[in-house]
């Protein structure tokens, strides 16, 4: 059995952390630096950092903030937000970042995953889409859930994988900050498409809910969530020590 791993998500706005719900009413909660600091030591397995404004806003990812980031913590670091090119990828693999996530990039330019998996490897590569229900159907949503690209989110994501993706996130907007579980339904139905690891993102509101996660979705690698860690109310700790009660194996 491969170990599941817990992430906290650190959601960049105007070099603040923030958190909203559905993607919108974006919220101050802390200073990156420092939040990643503490999850690094408060036994996260990895760390996501996601610049969400810079694709809608054109531009590249704020570089200082991320290299201080990833000079205060010792865990694996994914980053994202404005990756649209090789160059983007080599720039902030050259920060420090461990993976690189392509959002917005892959959807405009798909042969970018191409690229980016043979000149830095498949386990490099992160294909992170953002996913809400529309009409009956999964669609893919680009720039930070504001567009919908009318895009069939498992036939994106099946695509992306056969491209050279080596793992997938895949946010709920539907769920993203309700707090009311992981979209188990999605996940799922990616997760029996999906020959690479799978990581949940967006509903986590209680300890339980990871629970709920690993043991109704066996395959799924991985539960990212953001608020819950944030303000406190689960801490990282706690978590893995009910996981493991539970039969879930996990890195404590």
């Amino acid at each position: 059995m491969i170990t599941k791993r817990i992430i906290p998500c650190l959601d960049v706005k105007d070099g603040k952390v923030v958190k909203g719900v559905n993607f919108t009413g974006l919220k101050e909660i802390s200073e990156p630096v420092e939040l990643g600091k503490y999850y690094s030591e408060a036994g996260a397995d990895e760390l996501v950092f996601y610049d969400i404004t810079a694709s809608v806003e054109g531009r590249k990812l704020f570089v200082d903030i991320l290299t201080k980031v990833a000079g205060e913590i010792f865990i694996p670091l994914t980053v994202g937000g404005g990756i649209s090119t090789l160059e983007d990828f080599d720039r902030v693999l050259k920060c420090g970042a461990d993976k690189v996530s392509v959002n917005s990039g892959a959807i405009r330019n798909p042969e970018l995953i191409n690229e980016a998996a043979c000149k830095y490897g498949n386990q490099c590569v992160v294909l992170s889409v953002d996913v809400k229900m529309v009409d009956g159907d999964y669609h893919i949503f680009a720039e930070g859930g504001r567009r919908d690209t009318e895009l069939s989110a498992l036939s994106f994501i099946e695509a992306g994988i056969k491209r050279g993706a080596g793992e997938v996130v895949v946010n709920s907007i539907d769920t993203d900050g309700v707090r009311q579980g992981f979209d188990i339904k999605l996940l799922k139905a990616v997760c029996d498409i999906s020959p690479v690891p799978v990581i949940a993102s967006g509903g986590a509101g209680k300890l339980g809910d990871f629970t709920d996660l690993f043991k109704e979705i066996p395959d799924i690698s991985a539960g990212l969530a953001a608020s819950i860690f944030h303000s406190g109310e689960v801490k990282i700790k706690d978590l893995k020590k009910e996981l493991k009660e539970q039969g879930i194996l996990v890195r404590v």
